[in-house]
């Protein structure tokens, strides 16, 4: 069951989305974006955000900077900085709302967007869940997009479905041996890009890691 949120809209820094709180104080933030076929709205995001809300946390459910701008069509490579300054504008208003551990999340695009502000800013958030993270295009692995993993010190929760054509269980395996942070590999068997909330207890697994990694921060 979803759990009940409010349009979130602060125009002097460009965050929109819908704001999700918990029963209670809460315990920490997440800030949770999309990848660059979707929005906000997607049922992946829903489902997450209600999970992280149920587990005590606030949860911010954004839309990037490029979605803002138009309302289908994928983000342009060229103005990727802007889309990290999106998730740097979304993690202060967040933490302008609660001063706990804040996670930065985000599906595919949305997740390799925030890995690369965490390696150059690691201060950024407290840890970071990644769904689906595309480690390269479909069939053209050579064109791989883990440069920056090396500089990654941000303990990490990498969700990743072993059917998903952005990379194979092995390729993701070999790529997270470059992360010198704290991380955890969750496999979800069946799973594709999309990560289907509704398969092998996607939303649990990722809820509880996250948890994990953040308690006592």
């Amino acid at each position: 069951m979803e759990t009940p949120c409010a349009p979130f809209d602060i125009d002097a820094d460009g965050v929109q989305g819908y704001l999700h709180r918990p029963d209670g104080d809460p315990a920490g933030a997440v800030a949770l974006t999309h990848g660059a076929g979707g929005d906000c709205t997607s049922e992946l995001l829903r489902a997450m955000a209600a999970g992280f809300a149920e587990r005590g946390l606030l949860v911010l459910r954004y839309n990037l900077p490029f979605r803002q701008r138009r309302a289908s069509g994928p983000p342009h490579r060229a103005h990727a900085a802007q889309d990290r300054d999106g998730i740097v504008a979304a993690a202060a208003a967040v933490r302008a709302l609660e001063d706990g551990p804040l996670i930065l999340a985000g599906h595919s695009y949305g997740g390799r967007q925030s890995t690369m502000l965490a390696a150059e800013c690691p201060d950024v958030a407290d840890a970071l869940v990644l769904l689906s993270y595309p480690l390269h295009p479909p069939k053209k692995p050579e064109k791989s997009r883990i440069e920056h993993l090396p500089q990654l010190r941000t303990p990490s929760v990498f969700v990743h479905g072993d059917r998903d054509p952005f990379g194979t269980p092995d390729e993701m395996r070999a790529a997270l041996e470059l992360v010198p942070a704290e991380h955890r590999l969750i496999l979800i068997e069946g799973g594709r890009h999309g990560l289907d909330p509704g398969r092998g207890d996607v939303v649990a697994r990722t809820v509880d890691a996250a948890a994990d990694l953040t308690s006592g921060r």
